[in-house]
């Protein structure tokens, strides 16, 4: 097995000054995009991998910072791979711990990860107690991401409804005047905001809504919708809880012998990895998990540099506009 590789051989290869090196993975020091790119190929070329005891002993900083989360009902891990990038970047060392329990549990843990000074910092990507970051070390940064609920559900930007609006809006231009929402289970906080977006939005444009129907993220209930619906009911825009929801109605949709969308046009949300290849390909909602992760890493990043937050983003949902929305054919 070959040496270790060090700081002076990542400032060697980059062509830069130890020092430089030194800057980059602290986030210290004012350094050109270009530098720094230059210094993290070198980093990843190498395989370096920054000595956090000896850098702990010496500035009484470890280096690493923890993600703490509910036991997640969904896959994490594109949220995960977006903290993890944002944390590599700025030189620290992620480590990840999923509390079960309750909010005060949550709290609990993360006070005990704060005394154990193992970290610089901690992100809770659920909720905490208000009480936590007085409770905790003064030299130990604490952030909350407000993008889950205590259930780890979507809340937040995450649950931003607008593109709802957006849709009834664009297909309502197009020629549209009929609609219905097959909607997700109203305890979601992202499913009760779609419902008053879609009321609402229907309501001020003067259009007609066939009603809020399914509440389930399931095909089984896209189907039923459809089922339900009386004959010579098309032309009709349906907006969707989700992909799953949305691939059920256009089923339904083929039981009957509708087309979509010459009869329906059909909208999802989630942007599935199957949603483009389906036949019409699925217009939806892409909402960007990864980046959520990155942004509130960020965040925790400029609590520990005593720097502001990144702001003036983009959204993170995202409207991806196919072939299942069109005017209506007749």
């Amino acid at each position: 097995m070959g040496a270790r590789a060090t700081s002076r051989d990542v400032a060697r290869l980059a062509g830069v000054a130890q020092s430089t090196v030194s800057y980059v993975l602290s986030g210290k020091g004012s350094i050109s995009p270009e530098t720094r790119q230059r210094v993290l190929r070198a980093v990843k070329e190498l395989g370096y991998q920054p000595n956090l005891a000896a850098r702990a002993m010496r500035t009484r900083k470890t280096g690493r910072v923890a993600v703490v989360m509910g036991i997640p009902i969904y896959n994490p891990v594109h949220m995960l791979a977006g903290a993890g990038s944002a944390a590599e970047a700025a030189g620290y060392v992620m480590e990840m711990h999923s509390v079960d329990g309750n909010i005060q549990d949550r709290s609990e843990r993360i006070l005990e990860l704060a005394g154990s000074r193992q970290y610089e910092g901690i992100l809770s990507f659920a909720p905490t107690l208000p009480t936590l970051e007085q409770n905790a070390p003064r030299d130990v940064s604490i952030v909350t991401s407000v993008n889950f609920d205590d259930d780890m559900h979507t809340a937040g930007e995450l649950a931003d409804a607008t593109p709802v609006e957006a849709f009834i809006e664009h297909l309502a231009a197009l020629g549209h005047t009929r609609f219905l929402h097959v909607a997700g289970p109203p305890h979601f906080a992202s499913a009760q905001r779609r419902n008053q977006v879609y009321a609402a939005t229907i309501e001020r444009l003067g259009l007609v809504s066939l009603g809020i129907v399914g509440y389930d993220w399931t095909g089984e209930a896209g189907v039923e919708s459809i089922r339900a619906l009386p004959d010579g009911t098309p032309p009709l825009a349906v907006i969707a809880a989700n992909d799953l929801v949305a691939v059920g109605v256009m089923r339904g949709a083929a039981e009957r012998g509708w087309s979509v969308p010459g009869d329906i046009s059909v909208t999802g949300w989630d942007n599935y990895d199957v949603s483009p290849f389906l036949f019409p390909s699925l217009t939806t909602v892409d909402n960007d998990r990864a980046e959520a992760g990155r942004r509130a890493m960020l965040r925790l990043i400029a609590a520990l540099r005593d720097e502001p937050p990144p702001d003036g983003l983009a959204p993170l949902n995202q409207i991806i506009w196919r072939e299942s929305t069109a005017a209506p054919s007749t």
